[in-house]
């Protein structure tokens, strides 16, 4: 029932600069996004960020997109609709280069796989669309999804709330950021501890 750091990846959806003047808790949301992003990256875990019409609402922040593989610009409000899902699949295995004349494939050193992650941490707004949304298509896709509560954000209390009731009704965990970051680490013996004690003090 604890977070897996080997099955995690981190998705971070639609910080934008636009949208964080209109979000509850904007300044606390955004710094509890950016200390999991640090933590994600010294873990050697993917993250990934997502921007929706960023011509229109602004681009995320260096200090969050500065930890992200990828960010993807979307039009849709579920960023599955536009090919999350693919980026959070293992890459396939590559096919051994040279030619037949290679060496006999008994000799050849096996390939190894991509590790699947198939547990997402999502932090973002607005928590009653385009996570949710995101969130839900996940969950179809058979992902496990944990939703960052304090690192989630709506224009109202109302829409937040109501986003929360429907994810955990629908299977997704609620978290918070120093949840995910202790069953991260796990232990205060973890080489990164102290990073996370300095992140969250």
């Amino acid at each position: 029932m604890l977070i897996d750091v080997e099955e995690s990846q981190l998705v971070l959806v639609d910080f934008q600069s636009k949208l964080k003047p209109v979000m509850l808790d904007a300044e606390a949301v955004w710094s509890n996004a950016a200390k999991l992003a640090e933590l994600a990256v010294a873990l050697e875990l993917p993250v990934w960020g997502t921007e929706q019409n960023p011509s229109r609402l602004g681009e995320m922040p260096p200090e969050l997109r500065g930890h992200c593989r990828k960010v993807l610009a979307k039009m849709q409000f579920s960023a599955v609709e536009e090919g999350l899902g693919e980026w959070l699949l293992p890459a396939p295995a590559q096919a051994p280069r040279g030619n037949a004349r290679s060496l006999p494939r008994h000799l050849q050193k096996p390939q190894p796989e991509s590790q699947e992650r198939k547990t997402i941490v999502l932090a973002g707004c607005e928590a009653h669309i385009c996570l949710l949304q995101t969130a839900l298509d996940l969950l179809e896709d058979e992902f496990d999804v944990w939703v960052v509560t304090d690192a989630c954000s709506s224009r109202t209390e109302r829409n937040r709330d109501a986003a929360y009731d429907r994810l955990a009704g629908a299977g997704a965990e609620l978290v918070t950021a120093e949840m995910v970051a202790f069953e991260w680490i796990r232990s205060a013996e973890h080489p990164d501890f102290k990073l996370l004690q300095s992140l969250f003090k």
